[in-house]
């Protein structure tokens, strides 16, 4: 049942549930900054905004402690995880940034840009805007360089809970 058109804003949980119906493609952003691996998750990961010139972006709470540790990098890897990333994407998130690459297989670019093994889509990106929105940023990043290897699938979130492409 649709609920009636209101000029107050949802609640906020009821908001919550609602975008969690929207599939999306999560994605891990990440560098090596002051000689240590940082990684972002994000499930706001969108690709396409442009062509010409080649951009992508994505959405960052404020609280973000992680974020501008890598807004300072001067190159961003983005790896839009696969399937097998499912049991690493907590881990990859984790709130103890000691141990969120223990044990998970990555590439160092030259340029300090960090990949996964395994991941379907790799972008080397460089920060082109912020915008604020809310309690969030959004950053649109210019795509650098790519690698595809849809050998891999990606990983997908869904209602809260991670799925796969049938």
């Amino acid at each position: 049942m649709i609920a009636p058109y209101s000029t107050h804003a949802p609640d906020v949980t009821a908001l919550r549930e609602a975008f969690s119906g929207f599939p999306c493609g999560v994605a891990a952003i990440s560098a090596v900054v002051d000689d240590e691996p940082t990684v972002l998750v994000a499930s706001s990961f969108t690709v396409g905004v442009s062509q010409d010139p080649p951009l992508v972006m994505f959405a960052v709470q404020h609280s973000s402690t992680t974020w501008p540790v890598l807004a300072g990098a001067s190159t961003l890897g983005v790896s839009i995880l696969g399937e097998r990333h499912e049991t690493t994407t907590r881990q990859l998130a984790a709130k103890d940034k000691s141990v969120r690459f223990a044990g998970v297989d990555t590439m160092v670019s030259d340029s300090g840009s960090v990949f996964l093994e395994g991941a379907p889509i790799w972008l080397e990106c460089s920060v082109e805007h912020t915008y604020p929105a809310g309690d969030h940023d959004i950053i649109v990043l210019r795509v650098l360089g790519l690698m595809s290897d849809f050998e891999h699938s990606p990983l997908v979130w869904h209602r809260s809970a991670f799925a796969k492409l049938a």
